[in-house]
């Protein structure tokens, strides 16, 4: 996003956060309401224009919106749509993005009240890396003729009862409405969601065994010091790495693999 998007999603976080900050606001019950609006305006094209048109006051278009929502949702989901309709937007679908993004929260909301947030962002992760190396498992979650309830289904035997219920209700959301987007890729951004919930750096690190509790207690200061940020780690064991770690945060990757310098060597004797 970027413009008047961002910073109408920045003034909606903020409504978000004072709103959940009320532990009397069942966090589930708003996750499920903002992903009932998300679904409704990427269905009615029209009606997300008009909510979204410059053109129109603001006012007029939250009242639109609280009629259309009127006996649909609850007090709270009306208040946080109408704050958001009242903002600019650069492009009427950032509007419904940051509706997905406020209901994906409502839930890290939920697991952060049931102590679960860390569990949950674990999850996430070791889920993508699932998807990532089943190619079966990716085209029978992304197949376009399977149903939803045969989607859901899927992921209910896979995680049910091995995994914390957030985040089956966000693995279960982000398959049956994936919204033209990858599955890893909206996997990745729940749990960058997740972590950003705790204020934290998301850094992938890729070893050739499994990292001592010394080992990632280290890491993870020396990372933190040089970010300058409180830093989560999510651990992935790669035998084909030969040794070192490999530490990817964001874009940015630091490499320090044998097999990274093997191939460095490799390109300097070509050359």
């Amino acid at each position: 996003m970027n413009g008047a998007s961002r910073e109408a999603l920045a003034a909606a976080r903020e409504r978000f956060d004072a709103l959940t900050d009320n532990t009397a606001v069942d966090a589930t019950k708003l996750a499920d309401e903002l992903a009932a609006v998300t679904a409704l305006l990427d269905r009615e094209v029209s009606l997300r224009r008009v909510l979204t048109d410059p053109a129109q006051p603001g006012e007029a278009k939250a009242t639109l919106a609280a009629r259309v929502l009127d006996g649909q949702v609850g007090g709270e989901t009306i208040d946080l749509v109408s704050g958001l309709v009242r903002s600019r937007w650069s492009r009427s679908r950032d509007l419904v993005d940051s509706l997905e993004e406020l209901a994906s929260a409502a839930d890290l909301v939920a697991a952060e009240r049931a102590g679960t947030l860390d569990d949950v962002e674990d999850e996430l992760f070791r889920f993508g890396r699932i998807v990532s190396s089943s190619s079966e498992l990716r085209g029978a979650l992304t197949d376009r003729r399977a149903t939803v309830s045969a989607k859901s289904g899927l992921v209910r035997e896979l995680l049910g009862g091995r995994a914390d219920q957030r985040t089956e209700r966000l693995v279960i959301r982000m398959v049956t409405h994936p919204r033209g987007r990858s599955l890893e890729a909206g996997l990745d951004g729940l749990s960058k969601l997740a972590a950003a919930r705790r204020d934290r750096v998301v850094a992938v690190v890729t070893s050739a065994v499994p990292l001592s509790d010394r080992q990632k207690q280290r890491l993870g200061d020396a990372l933190g010091k040089l970010y300058g940020r409180k830093m989560h780690l999510n651990l992935d064991v790669d035998p084909e790495v030969l040794g070192g770690i490999s530490v990817r945060i964001g874009d940015e990757v630091i490499n320090g693999t044998i097999a990274d310098r093997l191939e460095g060597a490799a390109r300097r004797m070509a050359g």
